[in-house]
């Protein structure tokens, strides 16, 4: 097999970041994806529909007339989110989920949330109007692992976040665990789960074995093969709980190849093709369209996208660098051969 064909995906968790950062990630988003949800961890965060429309508004100015590509928004929760704040979005059409984050667990999350359990009324009025809450599913108790972190978080919260709002609609953002895969797959429909490009092709040996490679370094960090393995059974299954994420997250390289570096690999440079490398290894290309354009479409209530996109087999090597800002970026996967390249 040469040549696949599949219905054109979407990437249901992306971080373009802003201002000139946008130059190089909304023509990369719009590249394969027809919708990509937006991360709201700016600094400062977007908290409000006033922020939200201006940060659409922002990434639009980069979107070519003759494109179909959809910014989907996110609200960005704090300690001080309201219910006034969320209705207000809501009715406005601004509001495609709510994030959550831990307080200081990633980028830009010193504004997330130190109490989860002083959001219940907003957990109530999202469940009441069918909005999707995405987790950053760690704690950040320093006492705590950082491979145990995920764990934690659904024995601590996610368990009785489930049992206090059974009907809310949830996504566990880049599941990392066998754990969370597990937490997953035995609940009900109204939990699902995105898997990046990383979790699936990396393990922590290929980010520490031999020196650091910073560029690896994300948060939910990479864990152990045992849990890779997991995942890649997840996304390669079929099941309608998995789908594409990528968490792509741009950083110039003196960023990341820094002193205290920051966490994110940036991979829409190449993110069908990184997938279709995961499923061929796997066995699994037959499956992918599943995971990539009609598993999360399902899970939000959306029709699938109408166009294709083909992929031909064409062996080609990852750039090492990609021109970002004033700067550049080193791409998931920099050096190596990547067996599927987008037909354009």
């Amino acid at each position: 097999m040469d040549r696949i064909s599949i219905i054109k995906p979407d990437d249901w968790h992306v971080h373009l970041r802003d201002k000139d950062a946008l130059e190089t990630t909304v023509p990369a988003a719009i590249r394969c994806f027809e919708r990509c949800i937006i991360m709201p961890n700016l600094s400062p965060p977007v908290t409000s529909a006033e922020l939200i429309k201006r940060y659409r508004d922002s990434i639009l100015k980069y979107k070519p007339s003759n494109s179909k590509w959809t910014p989907l928004m996110v609200m960005y929760l704090t300690d001080h989110t309201s219910i006034k704040c969320i209705r207000t979005a809501f009715d406005q059409g601004l509001i495609f989920g709510c994030k959550y984050y831990p307080a200081g667990a990633t980028t830009n999350s010193a504004s997330g949330v130190t109490n989860l359990n002083g959001l219940d009324a907003v957990f109530n009025v999202m469940q009441e109007l069918g909005i999707t809450l995405q987790i950053h599913g760690e704690v950040t108790d320093s006492s705590v692992d950082i491979f145990d972190r995920e764990k934690i978080f659904i024995d601590r919260h996610l368990t009785q976040i489930k049992h206090r709002f059974p009907e809310l609609k949830i996504v566990f953002e880049h599941v990392t665990t066998k754990q969370g895969v597990e937490f997953v797959r035995d609940s009900d429909k109204y939990i699902a789960a995105t898997i990046t490009p990383q979790h699936l092709l990396f393990n922590r040996n290929d980010m520490l074995v031999g020196g650091i490679r910073p560029h690896l370094f994300c948060l939910p960090i990479l864990k152990r093969d045992l849990h890779q393995n997991a995942l890649i059974k997840a996304a390669t299954s079929g099941e309608k709980k998995f789908f594409l994420g990528t968490d792509s997250a741009p950083h110039s390289r003196e960023d990341k190849e820094n002193i205290c570096g920051c966490a994110g690999c940036f991979s829409h440079h190449a993110a069908i093709e990184l997938y279709a490398e995961a499923f061929e290894r796997a066995g699994a290309l037959h499956r992918l369209e599943q995971f990539a354009s009609k598993n999360g479409a399902e899970f939000y209530g959306l029709k699938t996208n109408s166009e294709f996109i083909s992929l031909l087999r064409d062996p080609w090597r990852v750039p090492d660098q990609i021109d970002y800002r004033d700067s550049y970026l080193v791409p998931l996967g920099a050096g190596l051969t990547l067996n599927w390249r987008l037909e354009t």
